[in-house]
């Protein structure tokens, strides 16, 4: 931030009103990064301006060269401002403070002949929606048991004939036979009480059934409602907790450290908890009122409402989330649960509790403890891979010979019967990729598929870049291939470049996976073991640099397909070709253009209708959309060669 932001900024902070309101955070281009709320805006957004932080804010407030503020009327107010302007902006730092998944619902849709299906979107067509479920597997799961007992329709479109769903007994075939509107009415009626919880009642029915089927020594009916009682049973097997009040409730706790928030979310349905969900994301605000905002944020992409949800209170300071559930008996502060309340029920138009003591706070604390647990261990995961990463880096310049090792460049190279060659770079810096530093390069002097030779174009552009710029130089390079890629390599650095660089290479078998290390002048096979974590980290290193690779590759050749198809049209020409599609943008808007739409550019009605009627297969066809390119993916050459400079800008 220049001496110029901090003196503007400086005067702002003294303009602050102790009002409630949301404030905007700005880069030095004037993008929005961050949006927050505040009960008193003066206090908070002094706040990032003074005293210390944690790694996480230090870099937004880093960024932050203005900010503006929105003053509200009240909490309830900058809460749902603060909603809408997170979506409207989609800022950096709140991106994944925004639980924006959608998540599944079961679907009984509003049809003659109706159907049950799984969606993520609930629009206002008068069908029957139930949900939200924690994931796609609980939906699906739930729907193939309901398939099973209910033989609706499973076809979007009615066929000609019966299916195999008919001869399975899970569709009554309105295809061919008439169906009575009173037997859809009567499996809607009972697909809405099992999924309103009402299971125990359909499984009791079914079990009656199953034992008339017996007595009448209709045994393979028995059978088959024996099945599905199975299934009931499978399906709702995870039922842990059970409350007596049969309600349907989203319990919520938080957990939070090193600048990192666990919101542990608990489904009760029909008093029963069902499921649960866990979403981990750093936080850069006051923990509680950020955990808030997750919740309003929550229901606004999920409008499925339970009747109750129960929050945990905000702790004193000090207080980790949850200590103050634990310490409510002894004096909570009313006042601040009665506003945290009333601003959620205003919001989400649903029954909002804090519960103090007994049960209902145990569920809370619950859920608290859970998201503790979670957040720990994500960071014990993060803490052994880091390990074994650092573990892995250092014995791997062992087995080289090499000594440390910190820096790793790998190439890979692309095409397909030699057409649109390219070439990429990844860079691993102590094990972790550093996407900042990928490159990618076109093959300019190779013709046909000529491995070793596109290695020896790509080794030698870079190293010569990195001797003419200065650039940090590996401590080993990794080329895709065996012998011959290495000897390439290492003969454009040591004998064209004076650079004596490490250089290894990673053998694929006939599955096109990791198989063998190879290096060393000339170069052997390196008896690393596959189950070590030298080899693991070797295998992602040539994972994502093929995966880079492959990447460019298919932009390229898209590209080249919509060089082709402009190129055959009589009166274009390269320079022509150009101009259209920076103009138009894509082919497929080209091939939908008016006549009068390449008057701009001063092609005339013949040659326009020669370009449409070329593109479009004649005049007899409709337009086929043919792939898009984005002009802006592969900047031009000024000398008009078409090709990118040496290491292209990184992804």
């Amino acid at each position: 931030m220049t001496d110029k932001h901090s003196d503007a900024i400086k005067q702002k902070l003294a303009l602050l009103p102790d009002k409630p309101g949301c404030y905007l955070m700005k880069n030095a281009e004037g993008t929005i990064i961050y949006v927050g709320k505040a009960k008193v805006l003066k206090n908070r957004v002094r706040s990032y301006f003074t005293g210390s932080h944690n790694i996480k804010t230090q870099r937004l407030v880093g960024e932050i060269a203005d900010f503006e503020y929105i003053v509200t009327g009240s909490n309830v107010e900058a809460l749902i401002l603060e909603c809408n302007l997170i979506k409207q902006y989609h800022p950096r730092y709140n991106v994944l403070l925004k639980d924006d998944k959608s998540f599944p619902y079961i679907k009984i849709t509003h049809e003659t002949h109706p159907r049950l299906e799984v969606t993520r979107k609930v629009v206002k067509d008068k069908a029957k929606y139930f949900g939200p479920y924690p994931n796609a597997y609980a939906a699906q799961e739930t729907k193939k048991l309901l398939d099973r007992l209910y033989p609706l329709r499973k076809c979007r479109t009615l066929p000609d004939k019966v299916c195999l769903y008919y001869h399975l007994g899970q569709c009554v075939a309105p295809c061919e036979y008439e169906v009575d509107p009173q037997e859809y009415e009567r499996m809607t009626a009972e697909i809405t009480r099992f999924l309103n919880g009402g299971h125990d009642a359909i499984r009791q029915e079914l079990e009656k059934r199953m034992h008339e089927a017996a007595e009448e020594l209709n045994f393979e009916r028995a059978k088959e409602l024996r099945d599905q009682i199975l299934s009931i049973d499978a399906v709702m097997q995870k039922q842990t907790i059970q409350t007596m009040d049969l309600v349907d409730r989203d319990v919520f706790g938080y957990y939070t450290d090193k600048g990192w928030m666990c919101v542990q979310i608990l489904y009760m349905r029909q008093g029963k908890m069902i499921e649960r969900r866990a979403t981990a994301f750093p936080y850069y605000g006051e923990a509680y009122e950020d955990f808030l905002t997750f919740v309003a944020q929550y229901y606004s992409e999920n409008p499925a409402l339970p009747r109750e949800v129960f929050l945990p209170s905000e702790p004193e300071e000090g207080e980790a989330p949850g200590d103050a559930q634990a310490a409510a008996h002894e004096g909570p502060d009313v006042e601040a649960q009665t506003d945290v309340k009333a601003t959620l029920e205003a919001w989400l138009k649903v029954k909002v509790h804090v519960p103090q003591r007994g049960s209902k706070r145990k569920m809370v604390d619950m859920a608290c403890d859970n998201a503790r647990v979670t957040l720990e261990e994500k960071f014990k995961l993060i803490e052994r891979d880091e390990e074994r990463t650092v573990k892995a880096v250092e014995n791997l310049g062992s087995w080289l010979g090499s000594g440390t090792i910190r820096r790793i460049e790998a190439f890979d190279n692309s095409n397909i019967q030699g057409t649109d060659p390219v070439s990429a770079m990844v860079v691993f810096t102590d094990g972790k990729p550093d996407k900042k530093e990928y490159r990618k390069y076109k093959v300019r002097t190779v013709e046909g598929p000529d491995d070793y030779e596109t290695m020896r174009e790509v080794i030698r552009r870079r190293y010569e870049r990195v001797l003419k710029e200065g650039l940090q130089q590996p401590d080993l390079i990794v080329v895709d291939g065996g012998r011959g890629q290495i000897s390439a390599a290492m003969d454009v650095l040591e004998n064209e470049l004076g650079l004596y660089i490490p250089v290894c290479g990673l053998v694929k078998d006939a599955k096109h996976k990791t198989a063998q290390l190879m290096a060393g002048d000339p170069p052997e096979v390196v008896p690393l073991p596959r189950d070590s974590q030298e080899f693991y980290l070797l295998q992602r290193i040539q994972d994502e640099v093929h995966r880079f690779a492959i990447t460019f590759h298919r932009e390229q050749r898209g590209k080249s397909m919509v060089a082709s198809q402009l190129d055959a049209i009589p009166g274009v020409g390269e320079k022509r070709r150009k101009a259209l599609l920076k103009h138009f943008g894509s082919l497929r808007k080209i091939k939908e253009a008016q006549v009068e739409d390449f008057r701009p550019l001063g092609i005339g009605e013949k040659l326009a209708l020669t370009i449409l009627t070329s593109l479009n297969g004649g005049p007899e066809q409709a337009p086929n959309p043919g792939p898009e390119e984005d002009p802006d993916s592969f900047p031009e050459d000024p000398n008009g060669a078409g090709d990118l400079p040496d290491g292209d800008a990184g992804i």
